[in-house]
């Protein structure tokens, strides 16, 4: 496995920003000719040796990987502090590839223009150094904030206690707020997925929902299993390419 992971604008210049070259050459201490792969964030990637100043050689060709399907995306009404950072870093780290910070008749938390302008800056950049740590070579996005209207759409499931088990028939899943959907949003018409039997924390459920979906397209788990909440595993332990410890 590469000892770190970063990316890059062109594959081909290999131009590394200052952060990052910090971050290899000071913080991981990586030596001349230690190897690291750099990605595009949009599938493509390939192999590199670190050479002093944190420069960057080409030490393979690019591979070029198609997107999994069907693409996993989860909605979450944001809630206080630094919780929305943590929901977004591990999403991103179980293969989430859309994220989308919501907000709802109970939220606890109101972001006006500019305070969001400046939180989903953040959460961009939190996936962007998670992607790094998981080693991804696509970047998940990251949506501005929307009102929950905007996205109680076809294709979207909510997630409430009770509901069907997650299915990859419906790859979005939305989490409500700390205190629950209002009955105007559990009546939007759309079906609702249960994520076990347990009160789940806000974040906590995220994550669950992340997870699930992730797990069910991967293959690790099936949907039968999900549903009594006894897991199959099977003998699948190497990623979705059958390579184990390259970007995903």
């Amino acid at each position: 496995m590469a000892v770190a992971h970063v990316f890059v604008a062109d594959l081909d210049a290999l131009a590394v920003d200052d952060a990052d070259r910090h971050h290899l050459s000071h913080v991981l201490r990586l030596r001349p000719g230690e190897e690291v792969t750099a990605s595009d964030g949009r599938g493509r990637w390939r192999r590199c040796r670190f050479v002093t100043g944190g420069v960057l050689e080409p030490d393979g060709a690019v591979i070029c990987e198609d997107p999994l399907s069907p693409p996993v995306a989860i909605g979450f009404v944001v809630t206080k502090g630094s919780r929305p950072e943590w929901v977004v870093q591990k999403l991103t780290e179980v293969g989430v590839d859309r994220i989308v910070p919501l907000s709802s008749s109970r939220s606890v938390v109101r972001w006006d223009t500019r305070r969001a302008e400046r939180n989903v800056e953040r959460l961009r950049l939190v996936a962007r150094q998670a992607a790094m740590q998981s080693r991804r070579n696509r970047l998940p996005e990251v949506s501005n904030l929307l009102p929950f209207a905007e996205v109680a759409v076809g294709g979207a499931a909510l997630a409430e206690v009770g509901g069907d088990a997650p299915s990859l028939e419906r790859p979005f899943v939305l989490v409500g707020p700390e205190g629950g959907w209002d009955r105007t949003e559990l009546a939007c018409g759309l079906p609702r997925v249960g994520l076990g039997p347990n009160v789940l924390r806000a974040e906590t459920a995220g994550l669950a929902a992340g997870v699930l979906l992730c797990a069910l397209r991967a293959g690790l788990v099936n949907r039968a299993s999900v549903a009594t909440g006894t897991p199959d595993l099977g003998t699948r332990g190497r990623d979705h390419r059958g390579v184990p410890g390259e970007p995903g």
